[in-house]
């Protein structure tokens, strides 16, 4: 994915996707932090936890455009902020980088 695949920034999360041959699952999700931004392992857990639980919130609709589609996706998010993010902004920044990730595969689907 990350040498073939395709990506777009909405700062603070970075977005890696690409298109999967995997019948059984539609979509894959994967979370990361950089260990320079956040030195501690505590404070990178719970950046990755606020990620995972912001994007099952909100993966619905991206999930049924997928299975319209008939295909399987495979996404990587990236926080790049430097500080602790709060859980209400995450929530916004991400639904922005599900719309955005859900009309770039529109316009290579169609």
């Amino acid at each position: 994915m990350f040498s073939k695949g395709k990506s777009f920034s909405v700062y603070p999360i970075k977005v890696l996707y690409d298109f999967i041959d995997d019948p059984t699952c539609t979509l894959q999700a994967g979370v990361t932090v950089s260990s320079r931004n956040f030195k501690k392992a505590v404070d990178r857990n719970r950046v990755k936890r606020v990620l995972r639980e912001a994007y099952r919130l909100q993966k619905l609709p991206l999930q049924n455009f997928l299975k319209e589609q008939k295909k399987s996706l495979a996404v990587f998010f990236i926080y790049t902020g430097k500080e602790l993010p709060v859980f209400a902004e995450v929530l916004k920044k991400l639904e922005v980088v599900l719309q955005k990730l859900t009309e770039n595969l529109f316009k290579k689907l169609h």
